[in-house]
């Protein structure tokens, strides 16, 4: 861990929970990225003295390139912010948070929370990847605009809601309609106590016709067979189905990543699917253009999956309509890697059909 002192030398408006900062880092020359989260440290502005967390940047993670404010210097009370509740994320921690959980009597929605006991037959899409979230509900929307989609996010990637430029380019886009964040994840428009409750306030809370389970940016992985955040899609399909919902899931594939264990299925999806989802859920495999579709059939039925799981070919899933929200992957666009955003089109199409059933 490091944590450096620095200057802030340009600051933008505290827009969706974040303030994206220029920092003049000491012994620097120029200045970096960072971001600060006012409802932990208070918001920024242009010549604050402001203590930084350099680390992921230092180790040359994939985090975006940002430092983090911790803390800013100066008197008295930086942070003045109550609420209602008393739930606290990030607990036991110098940044621990109170927040006002969907169910809790503050909220105003304990008593829909208290009766709340199944997600009545609605799709969930859980996926493996943050950037599968965008085109699943574009998917969506462009089957039938009128579904209403909510996204959970839950911890086992980025906390901060707020870190992720894309859900809120996307609720401006109407392609989401809510978003609440499960376990020590903060700053969803619900706050949710875990995901199984996350879930049921999507439904109940949000009246979400289909649900988008996903971790927020910045999958931690150590190319071991369980050592990645992609274990947490297996768990949600779990969640889903002791819920009493359908558990979709998005398969994450690849023929572009430069790495081979996530080519053309990624090993985090057949680890999620293959050992950790005992219950059973729908994929959905998109039909690729020439020898990639046999290929990923070969490898899905290698790993034996369909064991366990219903193969859902979704041969007319296309890219979506985007509503001009970009998306990309690990720095590549649909064209780079159309497999990618093919299986996450295939998702959502796939809940749209079983929302339209259900109806």
């Amino acid at each position: 861990m490091r944590l450096v002192w620095g200057s802030v030398t340009t600051a933008s408006p505290a827009e969706s929970g974040a303030q994206r900062l220029a920092v003049l880092i000491d012994a620097c020359t120029e200045p970096a990225s960072a971001i600060a989260y006012p409802a932990l440290t208070g918001e920024c502005a242009i010549g604050d003295r402001v203590l930084c967390n350099t680390t992921a940047v230092d180790l040359a993670l994939g985090t975006g390139g940002d430092h983090f404010v911790v803390a800013r210097a100066g008197e008295g009370v930086a942070v003045d912010d109550p609420v209602a509740g008393h739930i606290m994320k990030l607990r036991y921690t110098p940044m621990q948070r109170d927040v006002t959980a969907v169910e809790e009597p503050a909220s105003g929605h304990h008593d829909v929370m208290a009766q709340a006991r199944s997600l009545e037959g609605a799709p969930v899409v859980c996926c493996g990847l943050h950037s599968q979230v965008a085109v699943v509900a574009g998917a969506v929307k462009q089957s039938d605009a009128a579904l209403r989609v909510a996204y959970v996010m839950t911890d086992e990637a980025a906390l901060p809601m707020a870190v992720s430029r894309l859900v809120p380019q996307l609720k401006a886009a109407g392609l989401l309609d809510g978003s609440i964040t499960a376990g020590q994840a903060f700053g969803g428009e619900l706050e949710a106590v875990n995901v199984y409750s996350a879930l049921l306030a999507a439904r109940h809370v949000l009246a979400a016709d289909i649900i988008i389970v996903a971790i927020g940016p910045g999958m931690p992985g150590t190319a071991t067979p369980f050592g990645h955040s992609g274990i947490a899609q297996g768990q949600a399909l779990n969640a889903v189905y002791s819920l009493g919902g359908v558990p979709i899931a998005a398969l994450r594939l690849s023929f572009a990543d430069e790495r081979p264990r996530h080519v053309p299925v990624s090993h985090q999806t057949l680890a999620a699917l293959g050992v950790v989802a005992l219950a059973p859920a729908l994929v959905a495999v998109p039909t690729l253009p020439g020898p990639m579709h046999a290929e990923v059939t070969q490898a899905l039925e290698a790993s034996g999956i369909w064991s366990r799981h219903e193969c859902r070919v979704v041969p007319e899933a296309t890219f979506p309509d985007m509503r001009g929200v970009e998306t990309r992957t690990m720095g590549r666009s649909a064209d780079e890697d159309p497999a990618f955003f093919l299986a996450a089109a295939a998702a959502g199409r796939l809940a749209a059909e079983v929302a339209a059933q259900r109806r």
